[in-house]
């Protein structure tokens, strides 16, 4: 009877040591914020992709689910766009930097669900539809009055996925940011590019407030050009927690990014894939605590 005792109270210890096992070996949710305008959203033909690019895609879907513009989440694939944007680029679907920025992700972390949030809409400026502090006055100075409030939707389309996760069960790792085109253009003058610097600033800290994550990492990926350009350098300089992935114009840089000719213009697929393969090694680089 004392050894039946002494087996049971061996089997239950063993029990015990494997359920804490299980417990402390599951990993946390990585969750990262996207937002910015049409470079963002995407306008990458998927017909590029290689053999082996669609097989890590598939791999990639068992760990990771992109949420993209009001969805309830999906596998990561490529993404179904309006009905002008497929006539003008000749595809019903395309993808941005979340396709191959989710791939590495899920090949550097296979054990952890990840989780990819984008808002993002063509043609928007931080100036007026994306600014934290918005104003009629400002959306209708670069004729965006008509647009929705992109930086309250983002917020409250972000906020409205992480409550469906436990609260204790995922991390907020970072945000990524593709947008400055529209206020670098002639669309309500010299405004929307002097201001850029002071709202890229408060864009940053707003979103910093309202996921409570004081120094969430925040990488920008250089577009625009002029005093946009300028300003993503200089915020980049203040704070040590924001990155921006430059661009430049000479063919053999490794950091030139070719786009279709116009009238079409935004990058190809090869250059797409690079942009979000960037994202990836500039957050590993500077920001990953593995």
């Amino acid at each position: 009877m004392k050894n039946l005792i002494l087996l049971l109270c061996i089997l239950a210890g063993l029990f015990s040591c494997k359920a804490q096992d299980i417990k402390t070996s599951v990993k946390k949710t990585k969750v990262f914020l996207l937002a910015g305008q049409s470079n963002m959203d995407g306008r990458a033909k998927p017909t590029g992709l290689s053999e082996i690019d669609k097989q890590r895609l598939k791999k990639a879907q068992k760990n990771v689910t992109l949420y993209y513009n009001f969805d309830e989440g999906n596998p990561l694939d490529t993404t179904k766009v309006a009905k002008h944007t497929a006539q003008k680029f000749g595809a019903d679907y395309l993808f941005g930097p979340e396709l191959f920025f989710g791939i590495n992700m899920s090949e550097k972390y296979p054990y952890h669900q990840i989780i990819l949030i984008k808002r993002s809409r063509g043609g928007m400026s931080l100036y007026g539809a994306w600014n934290p502090d918005w104003t009629l006055e400002k959306a209708t100075l670069i004729k965006e009055e008509h647009q929705p409030k992109l930086y309250g939707e983002f917020v409250a389309y972000g906020q409205k996925v992480l409550m469906t996760l436990e609260k204790d069960s995922y991390e907020l790792c970072g945000m990524l940011w593709v947008q400055g085109e529209s206020d670098s253009g002639k669309k309500g003058g010299l405004k929307p590019r002097e201001a850029y610097q002071e709202n890229l600033i408060k864009l940053i800290g707003q979103v910093r407030t309202d996921f409570n994550k004081p120094k969430l990492p925040f990488l920008m990926f250089q577009v625009g050009r002029g005093k946009v350009v300028e300003a993503m350098r200089s915020v980049s300089k203040l704070d040590a927690n924001v990155l921006l992935i430059p661009q430049e114009t000479h063919k053999n840089s490794k950091f030139y990014f070719e786009k279709n000719p116009p009238p079409t213009g935004h990058y190809v697929t090869s250059a797409m894939k690079k942009i979000g393969e960037y994202f990836f090694d500039f957050y590993e680089q500077s920001f990953s605590s593995n």
